[in-house]
């Protein structure tokens, strides 16, 4: 990929999050008017987690921007874990709307007062629902061209959306056309949960990485095998990985023959970090290098062999 086409790739990514805020904003404001319209408290759970997508597409546009930017000498890692801190932010709000909408909605099943209007309540709704396919499409388009993870996160949020909007529907059908009065805030009830959940997933996504969570074992012992296929390699241990926002960072140690000269060790070196690079462009490295048999400590952990188990086979 050549300067100018990595170049390119931000302003679409961003151009796709900016697009997220603009339909978060209609949709807000457009909800609102039909929760206060309607008096639905499902409506009103929609709204809520429209104003939770407004702020997620926010948190996207700022991460996508972040991505951008460059490590500096106060943080050499980078600055992906504003992401994490953001999302934990994001999560307290999500819980702040999930147990008022649960409480509204626990007092409305104590009144017979129907909703108002289902018609705009549900033509809201689809209304909703077609803008959000839209922007579905748009991203997905987006996401061929760039490969965004936050883009990518961001479009499976709104295909949520599709289904809650759903649900307003059903609750207005079954409130207004069958009779059914206590449809509506055992909806906004069900959304609520929805919601909850919602935060739980993110608040466990933002611990993993603020707290150094290893990658999953399928994508370490893909990693592992590229690193082992170099000729000269004897063994590999203290293997340790960890993500942050965007960004992919793994470290090991490295045996060879304790006979190589420092410089043909160093090109066996080379020679995996290129290997690795090749494979996993987004990965950033680090190799120490130790003679064969050589042991660092009595951490057990540390010196476990995690050398591919067909590594033996092949030398």
């Amino acid at each position: 990929m050549t300067r100018e086409e990595r170049r390119q790739m931000v302003p679409h990514a961003t151009r796709a999050a900016l697009a997220s805020v603009a339909m978060a904003t209609f949709l807000l404001g457009l909800k609102g008017f039909a929760a206060w319209h309607t008096g639905s408290v499902a409506m009103l759970g929609s709204l809520a987690d429209t104003g939770l997508d407004l702020l997620a597409s926010l948190v996207t546009l700022y991460g996508v921007r972040l991505a951008a930017t460059p490590a500096d000498s106060d943080h050499r890692f980078g600055h992906g874990k504003a992401e994490a801190l953001a999302a934990l932010f994001q999560v307290g709000l999500i819980t702040a709307s999930a147990v008022g909408i649960a409480w509204r909605a626990i007092m409305a099943l104590g009144s017979e007062t129907p909703t108002q209007d289902a018609e705009f309540g549900i033509g809201v709704s689809l209304v909703a629902i077609a803008a959000t396919v839209v922007l579905l499409w748009y991203q997905r388009r987006i996401i061929r061209e760039t490969g965004s993870v936050a883009i990518m996160a961001d479009n499976v949020h709104y295909q949520s959306d599709v289904l809650l909007n759903g649900s307003v529907i059903v609750a207005l059908v079954l409130d207004q056309y069958f009779g059914l009065t206590r449809a509506d805030p055992i909806f906004g009830i069900v959304i609520a949960l929805w919601l909850a959940w919602g935060a739980f997933q993110a608040s466990s996504n933002a611990i993993d990485q603020l707290m150094d969570k290893e990658w999953p074992d399928d994508q370490r012992a893909a990693f592992l095998d590229v690193a082992a296929r170099q000729p000269g390699l004897r063994g590999i241990h203290d293997f340790r990985t960890r993500r942050s926002g965007s960004h992919d960072f793994a470290q090991f140690h490295m045996e060879v023959d304790r006979n190589l000269t420092v410089g043909a060790a160093h090109d066996l070196v080379e020679a995996v970090e290129s290997n690795l690079k090749t494979a996993f462009p987004k990965v950033e490295v680090l190799i120490h290098l130790d003679p064969e048999g050589h042991v660092d400590t009595d951490n057990p952990l540390v010196e476990a062999d995690v050398t591919p188990h067909w590594f033996g086979k092949r030398l």
